[in-house]
C-alpha cells in the first residue's frame, strides 16, 4: 500500500478542508471523498438541513478540492450508513435508549467502511477534521488516542471505539490546532468555507424531531402509554417513549405542579417513569460493548476520569471488570442523568483509556 496517498473524508466544512490542505502541504497525495450517506430525502429538504448530508456540501467539498488542487470524489456509503447507523438509531430509541449516532457513524463508516475503501484504493491512510490527536507510543507498543489542543473543541469522546488498525491507518492533522487557528489559515489560503458555521443536529433528522422521523420511518411501533412516578402511580398518558430522555424536563407534555424529570424508561411496558431531580442522580453504573485503546482488556480496578455525554464535564470513577465484557463505574459523587444508550469514555489525563456504551445505572 501507498503511504504516501490519503483519502481526506471532506464534508464541504472548514475542518475538513483545512485538513487537506495541511496533508498536501505535507507531502501527501491527497485525495478529497465526500461519502454519501444521506437516506432518501427530497432535494429540498436535504439542502435546508444543510450539515455535512447536504448538496451544497458536496459543492464546497468539490470547489475547495479545485482550489487545492486535488482529486474530488463522491463515494456512496448509503446502504451501509441506513444499515449500521440509522437503523441502530431507531432500534435503540424503541428499546427506550438514548444513542448517539455520531458514534456509529464513526466506528462502522468513518474508520471502518471508509478505511476499507482507502485500501481498496491503494491509499495506506484516511485523514479527517477531526480535533483529537493519534501518536504512536513505543513504549506501550500500541497506538493511543490523545485529546486535542484545543479543549473546547475536542473530539475524542466520539472516537473511543477505534481500533489500533484504525488508529494505525487513520490522520487527524488539526489536533494540535484551535478551532480560530484553523479558521484563520482557512483564510489566509482564500478558501471560501473559512468562516461557515459547524453543522450542529444530526445530518439525517430534517427538523431535529427525533420522536416523528421514528415514527415516520417505523409507522405503528411507537405506542401512546402512562407516566409514573416512582412508587408505581400512574400520573397520565406520554405519546410514546422515543419522545423522551432519561433527565427530561421541558416537554414532557403533562402538567403537575411542580417540575418533574423523567428517571427511568421502560420499553417493555411503555412507561416513563417521573420523579425528581434528585431521583435523576445515581453513582454506579454498568458498561458494555467495550473497546480499549490505551490498554488490551481491563483486569483490574483503574481510577479514571469519565464523560457520559458528549458536553458532560468529566468525572473521578473507578472502573472495574464484572466479566462478560461488562465494566462497574463508581463515581466518586453522584452523577446526573445516566443514560442508557449514551457512551461512557475513560481518560487517564490527554489519553483515551477506552469507552463503551451505558447498559445501566445502578439506583
Amino acid at each position: 500500500m501507498n503511504k504516501n496517498r490519503v483519502l481526506v473524508g471532506m464534508s464541504g466544512g472548514v475542518d475538513s478542508s483545512v485538513a487537506a490542505y495541511i496533508l498536501k502541504e505535507q507531502g501527501y497525495e491527497v485525495i478529497g471523498v465526500t461519502m454519501q450517506i444521506w437516506p432518501d430525502m427530497d432535494d429540498e429538504v436535504r439542502e435546508r438541513e444543510g450539515g455535512c448530508c447536504s448538496l451544497s456540501a458536496v459543492d464546497d467539498a468539490r470547489r475547495v478540492a479545485n482550489q487545492l488542487g486535488i482529486p474530488y470524489y463522491v463515494m456512496n456509503f448509503k446502504e451501509v450508513f441506513e444499515r449500521k447507523v440509522i437503523d441502530y438509531f431507531v432500534d435503540e430509541y424503541l428499546k427506550g435508549r438514548t444513542p448517539n449516532p455520531c458514534i456509529a457513524c464513526n466506528r462502522y463508516i468513518k474508520f471502518e467502511e471508509f478505511i476499507r475503501k482507502a485500501h481498496s484504493l491503494d491509499a495506506y491512510y484516511v485523514a479527517t477534521g477531526h480535533y483529537a490527536r493519534i501518536v504512536r507510543d513505543e513504549k506501550l507498543g500500541r497506538f493511543l488516542l490523545k485529546r486535542s489542543a484545543d479543549a473546547g473543541k475536542d473530539q475524542t469522546y466520539a472516537l473511543y471505539s477505534m481500533t489500533q488498525y484504525q488508529l494505525q491507518h487513520t490522520l487527524m492533522p488539526l489536533g494540535d490546532y484551535t478551532k480560530e487557528e484553523i479558521r484563520n489559515i482557512a483564510e489566509g489560503i482564500g478558501l471560501t468555507v473559512a468562516r461557515k458555521p459547524d453543522s450542529q443536529e444530526i445530518c439525517f433528522v430534517d427538523d431535529n424531531d427525533y420522536g416523528k422521523f421514528i415514527e415516520e420511518r417505523m409507522p405503528g411501533k411507537v405506542k401512546p402509554g402512562y407516566f409514573v412516578d416512582t412508587e408505581g402511580n400512574i400520573l397520565g398518558r406520554h405519546k410514546g417513549i422515543v419522545h423522551y430522555t432519561i433527565g427530561q424536563r421541558k416537554g414532557l407534555g403533562i402538567a403537575l405542579g411542580k417540575p418533574m424529570y423523567v428517571v427511568d424508561i421502560d420499553a417493555e411496558n411503555d412507561i416513563v417513569v417521573l420523579g425528581d431531580n434528585e431521583d435523576v442522580f445515581s453513582q454506579e453504573m454498568i458498561v458494555e460493548d467495550l473497546n480499549f485503546i490505551m490498554i488490551d482488556k481491563l483486569e483490574k480496578p483503574l481510577d479514571v476520569a469519565v464523560k457520559i455525554r458528549y458536553t458532560a464535564p468529566e468525572a473521578r470513577a473507578t472502573i472495574m471488570p464484572l466479566g462478560d465484557g461488562l465494566v462497574k463505574v463508581c463515581f466518586e459523587e453522584p452523577q446526573r442523568a445516566i443514560t442508557p444508550g449514551q457512551a461512557a469514555v475513560f481518560y487517564d489525563g490527554d489519553n483515551v483509556i477506552g469507552g463503551g456504551i451505558i447498559k445501566q445505572r445502578i439506583d
